[in-house]
């Protein structure tokens, strides 16, 4: 498909492509539907094909050049026969498929598959698509590929193949860049390709790379128009549309600004347009500070102009209940429907320091200076006091948005965004809700790798009733779990948080836990001391007192020795507690200190005349003259710096570990698991029966310790001989497994005669007569491994070590699924009483790498058989012999839904 604007003077009166009738006929795929951004940040819509898409198709074809028709078709085939209409616009779903991409009321492109063979079941399809000349180059063609092969597989199709013309460059790209394994064949000028639909790890990274790609593009569209309009900007200094447009000239945004307010000539002396379509020049962002019932109109003229993306700082949507919800969502359908991107409502605005834009599209008056620390806030609110306190602290920005209501453009998106972009080295997010919490976690793990990601997540406990309705409910231990995989900090305020980016953006990463102490006053050092290991950091040394009196010459001096320290004592870090005496000037023992520490390396936190931020002593300034690397951050508190640099030290810790795989451990069978679960039904939850349960187990590599399920004692004695002595006893019933007491439970049984007097104590206990026989696993701390249901997540792998203390402080760890490698060793690493596994006290240390090929079984368990709804191993004896079985409850149901599972689509 060539890149060419070639078209048909037939295109123009283009019909309005008709809406998907709720009434659709029986089978349509209503959930094929999708936005999805294109590769220049444009968003297109995908919907399955409908009868009444026949004459669209018509005018779709007549816009098509004679070379793409030729292309597509290996002939002219100047027009569609009415025949050939009545195929194409026919479907069934399922053997032939077809997807539209639309642009506002016009068709851009068509995909399709069409089933090879009459036989059943249908394995095979050819697939093709063409893309309008003047939408190719955009990623059209991929997007529509990654949604039929998901169609086909949800079908039980399993290959493609395909027809191409050699010189179809375009089109034999689209295929070969798709990360499928492809094969060829040619013959008289025609490629014929073949390859396996099934997503495989490179497909899967190419999709990701490609959604990265054009999600930041889509933000960067926003962070960084040529142009931008305000609606509304009013004459009156107390409106919003006043504030917008006095805060774009007084940044001297470096593109034109149009005030639009149909009532003025003029705004702050900038002509004023009656209308956004008045304008004579494009429009790359409009600002629409205008009430909520305008924005009908507002909407149908940008459509018109061809805005890329809207800024709605208004209130008055899902803010203000049921009815503001159903505009808002009206208002992102139409906007999502022609190719633009929308921040709030409700927002602040957004804002680019770059010197190259110079954005200040928010309601905030004064923004921090410019710096390499990127902000997501989700308050409008907050936006503003958020502003002032990094200015206030001298923490500069490169970029914010506050999403407001995020009815569109969410954190997921900025995440994209700094992943690739040049001007920030730190994101900082504050959240209220989550959108897509699975997505979060992916593209957070990838740029922590890279870049720091300091997050306050608010309402740990609770949260308005208008986010609970809107968000994905989520429970605060999955949110500290998704954090600690993703390599996010977490931090509990916004105080918090700026202490940590402080320390971040100006200090380097620390290579260990080992802190030296240097202050003036022996009291501050134990405070400092004190929190040290209350972090679970290390003291390098003896803490340094250099007295009330020390010159600044003698406090450089002791700070360049404790951190040149050698051997025992080197330090990875420094915190440095200045109080001096009354009168005595603090510039030049703030300057020694930036002098002394600016070429070690390592980072520094000082508690610098309870000052908090970058005092100009303490700052190594820019040419701009805002603070830079090498910058001394300084704390009103010991309790404080200490804080921040073991967040810092944790988090370099996790950014310095290898980077988990995402292995399959071996004997798994996931086919004949899925062959399971189809024959047991998943329709309605139940709990699997011990057979059923073991069976399933057993596909994933998953041995439980032998046992046997009997009635009386005899029939207990003849299950013991025959697995071998030692055994257990046990009692049947919820009411009796698992208690922390063992009531209900016989252990080291070596004899018949044994046997048969537990199985009298179990029998009077319990009042029957059937209990289970199991041969005894060697001994070890007793374990549970879990998966756990979640709303957002779908599933979590749960582990802790049993008993009641530890259920009582609710021990347990949680890593959200999929598991890599370093997923699973964290795991079993992460619960406090973990130590009880490494020997604690002199105890055998267990296998731990058993412990983690087991919970490496359970996460893929989780990842492959949505339809199991919980399990759990329960107990797992851990022992220096391996990880041993010795009880497990399953339970199917119908599978949750996966937000990011599939082809690539917006939330």
């Amino acid at each position: 498909m060539p890149d060419t604007n070639e078209t048909d003077p037939d295109q123009a009166g283009t019909p309005a492509a008709p809406e998907v009738p709720e009434d659709a006929p029986a089978g349509y795929p209503r959930h094929w539907e999708a936005d999805v951004v294109a590769s220049d940040g444009g968003i297109v819509h995908l919907r399955p094909i409908l009868p009444t898409d026949a004459e669209h198709i018509t005018a779709f074809h007549k816009q098509l050049s004679d070379r793409t028709r030729y292309l597509r078709y290996f002939g002219p085939y100047p027009r569609i026969s009415p025949r050939d209409l009545e195929r194409f616009t026919n479907v069934d779903h399922r053997k032939r498929v077809a997807l539209i991409a639309l642009l506002g009321d016009e068709i851009i492109a068509v995909g399709r598959y069409e089933g090879l063979g009459d036989s059943e079941p249908v394995v095979s399809a050819e697939v093709a698509f063409v893309v309008r000349d003047d939408h190719q180059g955009r990623g059209l063609g991929s997007i529509l590929l990654e949604h039929l092969a998901a169609a086909a597989r949800e079908n039980g199709l399993s290959r493609f193949e395909a027809e191409v013309l050699v010189e179809n460059h375009q089109m034999v790209r689209v295929f070969r860049d798709a990360g499928y394994q492809v094969s060829r064949a040619f013959a008289e000028g025609v490629l014929h390709l073949e390859f396996d639909i099934e997503a495989t790890a490179k497909s899967l990274a190419v999709r990701d790379s490609r959604e990265q790609a054009a999600e930041a593009r889509s933000v960067a569209n926003v962070l960084h128009p040529t142009s931008v309009a305000v609606i509304g900007a009013s004459t009156d200094e107390s409106k919003i549309g006043h504030a917008v447009l006095s805060n774009l000239l007084r940044a001297n945004f470096t593109g034109p600004v149009y005030p639009v307010n149909p009532e003025a000539r003029s705004v702050r002396g900038v002509r004023a347009y009656g209308s956004v379509t008045d304008i004579p020049d494009h429009v790359d962002l409009a600002v629409v500070a205008v009430p909520a019932s305008g924005i009908d109109e507002v909407m149908d003229s940008c459509l018109e102009k061809g805005v890329k993306a809207l800024l709605v700082v208004s209130s008055g949507f899902a803010d203000a209940g049921d009815s503001g919800t159903d505009a808002e969502r009206k208002l992102v359908a139409e906007a999502r429907a022609h190719g633009m991107r929308v921040i709030g409502p409700n927002a602040l605005g957004v804002a680019n320091l770059s010197d190259d834009v110079r954005l200040n599209a928010t309601l905030a008056p004064d923004l921090p200076g410019r710096g390499r620390v990127g902000f997501f806030c989700q308050s409008g609110a907050l936006g503003t006091a958020i502003l002032a306190s990094a200015k206030d602290r001298g923490l500069g920005l490169s970029t914010f948005v506050s999403a407001g209501n995020r009815a569109d453009v969410s954190g997921n998106d900025l995440l994209q965004y700094w992943q690739t972009d040049s001007a920030t080295d730190v994101v900082l997010l504050y959240l209220e809700t989550f959108g897509n919490p699975r997505k979060f976690g992916r593209l957070a793990r990838r740029l922590a790798r890279t870049k720091p990601v300091v997050a306050v997540k608010s309402g740990r406990y609770s949260s308005p009733t208008r986010l609970r309705a809107r968000s994905v409910p989520i429970d605060d231990a999955s949110v500290r779990a998704l954090f600690e995989q993703s390599g996010v900090i977490r931090v509990d305020t916004l105080s918090e948080l700026f202490d940590t980016a402080l320390l971040l953006s100006y200090q380097p990463l620390p290579r260990g836990r080992r802190v030296a102490v240097v202050g003036n006053s022996t009291a501050l050092n134990v405070l400092v001391t004190d929190g040290l290991l209350d972090e679970d950091m290390t003291v390098a040394g003896d803490p340094v007192d250099v007295g009330a009196a020390a010159t600044p010459g003698e406090l450089a001096a002791a700070v360049t020795k404790a951190m040149g320290a050698e051997g025992a004592d080197e330090a990875d870090s420094l915190v440095v507690v200045f109080v001096p005496p009354i009168a005595t000037p603090g510039a030049a023992y703030a300057r020694a200190l930036r002098e002394a520490v600016a070429d070690t390396g390592k980072p520094v936190a000082a508690v610098f005349l309870a000052v908090e931020g970058v005092p100009d002593e303490l700052a190594a300034p820019l040419p701009d003259g805002s603070p830079g690397p090498g910058s001394v951050p300084s704390y009103a508190s010991p309790e404080r710096a200490v804080v921040a640099l073991a967040r810092v030290a944790r988090y370099a810790e996790w950014r310095s570990m290898p980077v988990g795989e995402f292995v399959t451990p071996d004997g798994i069978d996931t086919d004949r698991a899925r062959e399971l679960v189809i024959r047991l039904g998943s329709d309605e939850t139940r709990a699997l029966t011990d057979e059923e349960a073991v069976e399933l187990l057993a596909c994933f590599g998953i041995q439980v310790t032998a046992f046997r399920k009997v009635r009386g004692a005899d029939a207990a004695v003849a299950a013991a001989d025959e697995l071998g002595y030692p055994i257990a006893l046990k009692a049947v019933g919820d009411r009796w497994r698992h208690r922390t007491d063992l009531v209900g439970v016989r252990l080291d049984l070596g004899s018949a005669a044994g046997v048969r007097r537990a199985f009298d104590d179990l029998s009077r206990l319990t009042g029957g007569d059937e209990v289970y026989v199991q041969r005894m696993a060697p001994k070890g701390p007793s374990c549970v491994l879990e998966v756990v249901e979640d709303p957002s997540f779908g599933s979590l792998v749960s582990f802790g070590l049993s008993g009641m203390a530890t259920q009582l402080l609710e021990d347990r760890a949680f890593r959200v699924v999929p598991l890599s490698t370093e997923d699973a060793a964290s795991l079993v690493r992460a619960p406090r009483a973990a130590p009880l596994l490494t020997g604690y006290r002199g105890s055998e240390p267990v296998r731990l790498d058993a412990l983690e090929d087991l919970a490496l079984r359970v996460g893929k368990i989780a990842e492959e058989l949505p339809e199991v709804r919980s399990l759990a191993l329960d107990p797992v004896l851990a022992s220096p012999e391996g990880a041993f079985v010795t009880g497990a409850r399953v339970v199917l149901g119908p599978p949750p839904t996966r937000d990011d599972a599939g082809p690539r689509r917006l939330s």
